[in-house]
């Protein structure tokens, strides 16, 4: 007795191919383009200059935010390209490079990293009154900072000002 299968027709093997390749390059896509797991989710809130406020969720933990400014700090050192940091070029005129000096200040409130009130601190005059008040609660809602330019680079855990524990 002869076998009643027949062969598959070459349009439908061509096409079971580009189905599987297809789910085959999305999953190895996707676990080639997965965020990095060692530093914690943040997103960047606003830029101004060289000063950027990044959002971090609210649950983020201080050895979590050690970690993120490490990373900031060994960016810096390597290649000193934060492009893929997502952030924009501080200092793109400058002939010496694009990242020449910034001061990225984090928070666990977005609201602190909206792009006006980024821009009220920075332009915040110390003779109005009810600004030194508002420059105190933006810098005390800070939950750390990284900072490098001429003078080399720091990091920091808590407030702008004030209680600070440095990160190495």
């Amino acid at each position: 007795m002869k076998s009643s299968k027949k062969p598959l027709d070459p349009v439908v093997k061509v096409g079971l191919t580009v189905f599987i390749g297809s789910f085959l390059l999305i999953g190895i896509g996707m676990f080639l383009s997965r965020p990095d797991r060692s530093i914690p989710p943040y997103s960047i809130g606003s830029q101004e200059g060289a000063v950027v406020a990044i959002h971090l969720p609210p649950w983020t933990s201080d050895p979590e935010i050690r970690t993120l400014i490490q990373r900031f700090q060994k960016v810096k050192k390597e290649s000193g390209d934060f492009g893929l940091m997502k952030i924009r070029p501080t200092t793109p005129n400058d002939p010496t490079g694009r990242y020449q000096r910034m001061t990225i200040y984090f928070f666990s409130d977005h609201s602190w990293t909206d792009q006006e009130v980024l821009h009220h601190y920075l332009t915040a005059s110390k003779e109005k009154r009810g600004e030194e008040d508002f420059k105190r609660e933006f810098e005390s809602a800070a939950r750390g900072g990284y900072q490098f330019g001429e003078e080399g680079q720091k990091g920091w855990i808590g407030p702008i000002r004030g209680k600070q524990e440095p990160v190495p």
